[in-house]
């Protein structure tokens, strides 16, 4: 399955954030979208994303202050990005390897959607399920 099928089944809306959002209300804006990341843009362009982690991260290391800084304190820079016609299993490698949960995905340098690492996993089930559908007719009318 491409990361294209995965977007029109679940839809392109990305919740993003300014680089001088403070940290509190990028944490608050997470919570209430319920989203584990936000994209961080700088007008149209991506110049971070900001996850749970690296918002405990930054209370973990600097206390209560870290929650009035801009996000570009704590987000991470280098982004990694997908692009729509490359495959699930392609993803999972990347994100494994990484160790990481959300993926912007870019058209020519456009912000076009997020997958997540759950999107992939549950497009991955979706996959398998249909096979073995498949496998037990085929099985059956023999």
């Amino acid at each position: 399955m491409l990361v294209s099928q995965i977007l029109r089944t679940k839809g392109d809306l990305v919740f993003t954030a300014s680089p001088t959002e403070t940290v509190a209300a990028v944490a608050s804006q997470m919570l209430s979208r319920r989203v584990g990341a936000l994209v961080v843009l700088d007008a149209e362009r991506v110049v971070g994303i900001v996850s749970e982690r690296d918002v405990v991260r930054a209370v973990a290391e600097a206390g209560a202050s870290a929650l009035t800084r801009p996000v570009s304190s704590c987000m991470t820079r280098d982004v990694l990005f997908a692009e729509p016609g490359e495959t699930v299993d392609s993803l999972l490698g990347r994100m494994t390897d990484r160790r990481i949960r959300h993926l912007p995905v870019c058209h020519k340098e456009r912000l076009v959607g997020l997958v997540s690492i759950g999107d992939l996993v549950k497009s991955k089930i979706s996959e398998v399920e249909a096979e073995a559908d498949g496998l037990k007719a085929y099985i059956a009318a023999s």
